[in-house]
């Protein structure tokens, strides 16, 4: 007898492996194709607006980890904002003065 025999595991339709590599591209070729993002914004335009301006790409140098994180955070906010009712946009940046 198997040991996952032995156990009360419950039963579900979920794959048990995600294969993001194959779902993503079906999921933003589904976004795009249903205007998603577009529809998001549209459904915001009379909304009070959160505008954020993100400074300029690896000002300090080479690109790091650091970097990534900066930009994951700044997402976060940007969508958190949209989802408790703001017209929440993001404005990439380049000046540096």
């Amino acid at each position: 007898m198997e040991i996952k025999d032995t156990l009360n595991l419950p039963q579900t339709e979920f794959p048990m492996k995600a294969s993001l590599t194959k779902a993503e591209p079906k999921m933003i070729e589904w976004w795009e194709k249903e205007n998603i993002y577009e529809a998001i914004r549209d459904s915001s335009k009379s909304k009070e607006k959160f505008v954020f301006h993100d400074g300029p790409p690896y000002a300090n140098g080479h690109i790091h980890m650091g970097h990534a994180l900066n930009k994951i955070l700044k997402d976060f906010i940007v969508k958190i904002m949209s989802m408790k009712g703001f017209d929440a946009g993001f404005i990439p940046g380049w000046d540096c003065h």
